[in-house]
C-alpha cells in the first residue's frame, strides 16, 4: 500500500460523495452522541465565519433541532461563539455565517485582553514571545473559552478539522485542533462546498479565501499561501488522483512532519519516542 492510499484509509476521505448523504451521516453522528451520553445538553463552536466552522455550525443546529423535536427536550441547545482578538477584519462574513447557522445561542468573547496578558506575562518573565507563538496562543486562548462556555451549558466543543487540514496539520495542537467531536472529518475542502450549497448556503461563505487569520504581521494570510500546496492539490491527492510530484511530495511532507498533532500524548508504549 503507497503512502497515498494510507493516508486516504486513515482519513476516510470517498472519491465521490453524494451531499444529502454526508448531511444526514454528520446529523446522525451529531444526535448519537448525545443519545449516548444523556448529560451532554449543549454543542458549543467558534465561528470564524469560513467555510469549516459555517458548515459545522448549521450542521450542529440542525442536529440539536431534531433532538429537542424528537425528545421534545427543550434544553439541547448549540451554542455559537464569536472569538475575536480585537477588531475582526471580516467581522461582516462572520455575521453572514451566523445569519446562516441560525444558532439557538450566540455569544461573543473577545480574547485579546486574555492573549495580551499572557504575552505580557511571558516577556516580562524573560520569555521571547514571536508573531507565529503569538498566533498558536490566540487558538488555544479560543480553545480554553469554548470549553469554559461548554462547562457552564453542559455542552461538548466541536471542532472543524476535515481531510484537507487534518492531513498537513494545518491546525494548533491543543488549539483549534482541541475538541471533543469533529463532525465534517473525512470531508475534504471540496466535498464541504458541495454539503454547504445542498444546505443552500451563500456562495460568499463557502467561496472565501481560507485563512487561518492568527499572524499580527500576516493578517488575512491565505492557507494556500502558508501550506505552499493548493485545496484543490491536496482535495485531488486525497481522492486518489494523480497530482505533480512537486505537490504529492508538499503534501506528503506536511503529514508527516505533522503526526504528533494526530496523536495524543506519547507514552512509553508507542513507537514515535524510539
Amino acid at each position: 500500500m503507497s503512502l497515498q492510499e494510507e493516508i486516504i484509509k486513515e482519513l476516510g476521505v470517498k472519491p465521490e460523495i453524494d451531499p444529502k448523504e454526508e448531511i444526514r451521516k454528520s446529523i446522525d453522528f451529531l444526535k448519537e452522541y448525545l443519545k449516548k451520553h444523556p448529560f451532554i445538553k449543549s454543542y458549543v463552536l467558534g465561528i470564524s465565519g469560513g467555510q469549516d466552522s459555517s458548515l459545522s455550525g448549521r450542521l450542529a443546529q440542525l442536529a440539536i433541532e431534531e433532538m429537542r423535536e424528537e425528545t421534545k427536550d427543550a434544553s439541547y441547545q448549540f451554542i455559537a461563539i464569536r472569538l475575536p482578538y480585537g477588531v475582526q477584519a471580516d467581522e461582516e462574513d462572520a455575521q453572514r455565517a451566523l445569519n446562516f447557522i441560525q444558532p439557538d445561542i450566540r455569544l461573543t468573547v473577545n480574547i485579546k485582553e486574555a492573549v495580551d496578558g499572557q504575552v505580557n506575562a511571558l516577556v516580562t518573565s524573560g520569555v521571547e514571545v514571536s508573531d507565529f507563538n503569538k498566533g498558536n496562543i490566540k487558538a488555544r486562548q479560543r480553545m480554553i473559552t469554548q470549553y469554559a462556555v461548554a462547562g457552564s451549558y453542559n455542552g461538548a466543543v466541536l471542532g472543524t478539522d476535515h481531510a484537507a487540514e487534518n492531513i498537513t496539520g494545518f491546525y494548533t495542537k491543543y488549539g483549534d485542533g482541541g475538541a471533543d467531536l469533529l463532525p465534517i472529518f473525512r470531508l475534504n475542502k471540496r466535498q464541504g462546498k458541495m454539503l454547504l450549497a445542498e444546505l443552500g448556503a451563500d456562495v460568499a461563505i463557502y467561496e472565501k479565501v481560507p485563512t487561518a487569520d492568527l499572524e499580527d504581521g500576516k493578517p488575512g494570510l491565505a492557507d494556500e499561501v502558508a501550506l505552499g500546496v493548493s485545496y484543490t492539490d491536496i482535495d485531488d491527492y486525497t481522492e486518489g488522483k494523480t497530482i505533480s510530484t512537486e505537490a504529492k511530495e508538499k503534501i506528503e511532507n506536511w503529514y508527516l512532519k505533522t503526526q504528533h498533532k494526530r496523536h495524543l500524548p506519547i507514552t512509553i508504549f508507542d513507537d514515535f519516542w524510539k
